[in-house]
């Protein structure tokens, strides 16, 4: 959008992409005036590479280093006046003079039910095919306020309705594709349930630490931290304390599970 607004060339990478200066160099190089240079994952840019790019925000400039030893020597390469452009869902992995060099950061946030809607309507569209408002409606619904989560559950739905349907996707067939992949109707999936049950039924509810559960339920400890936890603590299902995991009442709710006496004092305890 940005690029378009400007009227220029847009120009994307990604972090990990960015792993020797050279790299830097000749992507830097290729950018018209005022083109859009997007870094996606910008916090996993190599340290050496991201000091290179100080020079290429503030300056306009780099300086490469050429040869080695005694023949070693820096060639400074003007660049054309560019606007760069970082995403990151781990701000605090980059680094202060990197953070502070950006003159504008904006956070976010996840997509409501209606826009996810929209997003559904315009990938069936683009896919050729139709999505009744209600169905468009229930995979928003449970897409967690991610786009990328409505595109994937609309391809599902799609292939659920034409093998068993005759291709229509309304409210119905939506719901009933959706419980087949273990969807419920809050977003969560088979393993958000694994990880409620596990507190609820093995750790009474916590605290519990998040090794032991990731032991339990088989995943690793980071796919829990930084994949599952998040939309569960988001959404009030569960709570982290000093102590560890410990589910909330809407967990029980959800589970159909009667929350034990005094749940809000221990809580507030921890």
């Amino acid at each position: 959008i940005i690029a378009k607004e400007m009227g220029v060339d847009l120009h994307t990478t990604t972090g990990p992409l960015l792993d020797r200066p050279v790299d830097l160099a000749g992507m830097l190089t290729s950018l018209g005036p005022r083109d859009v240079f997007f870094i996606d994952e910008i916090h996993r840019v190599n340290r050496e590479v991201e000091e290179y790019l100080y020079s290429a925000m503030e300056d306009f400039r780099i300086d490469i280093v050429i040869d080695q030893g005694p023949r070693a020597r820096t060639v400074n390469i003007e660049l054309e006046h560019f606007t760069l452009v970082g995403a990151t869902t781990r701000q605090g992995l980059l680094a202060a003079p990197m953070r502070s060099r950006f003159l504008i950061t904006a956070a976010l946030d996840y997509y409501d039910s209606q826009d996810l809607a929209r997003i559904v309507h315009r990938d069936a569209r683009l896919l050729g095919f139709q999505v009744a408002e209600d169905g468009a409606t229930e995979i928003a619904r449970r897409s967690r306020g991610t786009a990328r989560l409505a595109k994937r559950w609309l391809r599902r739905v799609r292939d659920y309705a034409e093998v068993e349907g005759d291709g229509t996707i309304d409210k119905e067939v939506a719901g009933a594709a959706l419980e087949i992949l273990k969807v419920d109707h809050l977003g969560l999936d088979e393993t958000d349930l694994r990880l409620l049950e596990a507190i609820i039924d093995k750790f009474e509810g916590g605290p519990v630490g998040v090794n032991n559960l990731a032991a339990v339920i088989g995943e690793e400890e980071d796919t829990l931290s930084e994949v599952y936890e998040p939309y569960l603590i988001r959404e009030g299902f569960l709570k982290r304390t000093p102590k560890g995991r410990v589910a909330m009442p809407r967990a029980y709710e959800h589970l159909g599970r009667t929350p034990p006496s005094r749940l809000d004092d221990q809580i507030n305890l921890l």
